[in-house]
């Protein structure tokens, strides 16, 4: 095993070569300890160098609707009437603290992710 610090891309591209190698090491083996080590690696290495942000609150709404196959109508009870949805959704306009915790339950999203501020249009 010989492992070394990812520093660059190619060290990285070089470690996800190696991890595919040994994706299916046995447990108890020098190749699973060293899948484990290099795992982390990579991930630290991901998380650094390829950070992946939580989308904005209208983001966050408009993938939970699709998840859960919700059109705009859908979304009266919890924002006001359709024209409102829409201005919200078009970023025409604000969530408010009410809207905000009704969708927090409505689409187990949480508050604080509903919160953050966004550009409006």
């Amino acid at each position: 095993m010989d492992i070394k610090p990812i520093k660059t891309d190619l060290d990285y591209r070089t470690a996800l070569k190696r991890l595919e190698i040994i994706f299916d090491a046995k447990k108890g083996t020098l190749e699973s300890d060293e899948l484990k080590i290099l795992g982390l690696m990579v991930d630290d290495y991901e998380n650094t160098n390829y950070p992946i942000n939580a989308p904005d609150p209208i983001e966050a709404i408009k993938i939970r609707m699709e998840e859960m196959h919700l059109k705009q109508i859908d979304l009266i009870p919890e924002i006001g009437g359709k024209s409102r949805v829409s201005e919200i959704l078009n970023r025409k306009r604000r969530l408010t603290v009410k809207m905000i915790r009704k969708l927090a339950v409505r689409l187990d999203l949480s508050v604080s992710l509903l919160v953050e501020d966004y550009k409006l249009a």
